[in-house]
């Protein structure tokens, strides 16, 4: 898992909330191959109140609705990290108002330079072996006792 304390760089799919949908009024925003779209994001279950962050999307398909897209996400100074995981959804904001929404599908960490950062590792040991397994309940004893282990 990577957590939220600088800036990520993501990929995933943006979809664009429609006019009906409380979106853009002009439609989804046109790239612009000189300028990244920037807006204002958060990942629920914070909301546009409480967790801003700094969105820039670049790389998604002219007036589509929904497109592919790549982006770079920053979080406020005052904010404390939040998960950034493939599969999380960050809304996309206008000011308060949700325009869009962008599933992550991958996740980079990026040093201060703005160069990729090999994401950190942590080798947690193994628990050590019981010489006696412990049994929570006699439900839970009949699937890990030996003697029944592998009957039906």
């Amino acid at each position: 898992m990577v957590m939220m304390t600088g800036s990520l760089a993501v990929r995933g799919t943006v979809v664009w909330l429609t006019p009906q949908q409380g979106g853009r009024v002009s439609g989804p925003p046109e790239p612009d191959y000189d300028y990244d779209y920037t807006a204002t994001a958060y990942l629920p279950p914070r909301t546009a109140e409480d967790g801003q962050v700094g969105i820039a999307l670049r790389r998604f398909a002219p007036g589509a609705w929904r497109s592919a897209a790549e982006g770079i996400l920053v979080p406020a100074q005052d904010h404390r990290a939040q998960q950034v995981v493939p599969g999380c959804v960050v809304v996309v904001t206008e000011g308060v108002r949700p325009v869009g929404l962008f599933t992550v599908d991958e996740v980079e960490i990026l040093a201060s330079d703005g160069t990729t950062a090999p994401e950190p590792r942590t080798t947690t040991p193994a628990p050590a072996a019981l010489s006696t397994p412990y049994r929570h309940s006699t439900a839970a004893a009949r699937w890990t006792a030996p003697e029944t282990a592998g009957a039906s």
